[in-house]
């Protein structure tokens, strides 16, 4: 394998991983009756659409269906992706729900 390819590789491997994040996020949102953009749009306030996130949305499942994802999960993948402002929105929706 060749220096070109196994850069690709590793751009591949990383944005199956960015989306692996993303639709973890989006389904822990619906298992909390939480919008995902609008949690999104808080974080990130000047990017309005996220392409990825729309698309990983279309992926989630009913919350009956899906498997539990706890805080500390999704807060640890956040953290892996240096999503820092979006895991500062999370935990304050986090800690509103546990008062």
């Amino acid at each position: 394998m060749d220096k070109k390819e196994l850069e690709d590789k590793i751009i591949s491997s990383y944005k199956q991983d960015e989306e692996m994040m993303i639709l973890v996020f989006a389904q822990w949102c619906v298992n909390h009756d939480l919008d995902p953009v609008e949690l999104y749009v808080r974080a990130y306030p000047n990017q309005r659409s996220n392409p990825a996130l729309q698309q990983m949305m279309d992926l989630t499942v009913p919350k009956e269906e899906a498997g539990e994802i706890s805080d500390e999960t999704l807060l640890g993948v956040l953290s892996l992706f240096g999503n820092d402002d979006l895991a500062q929105v999370v935990t304050e929706v986090t800690s509103k729900t546990a008062k």
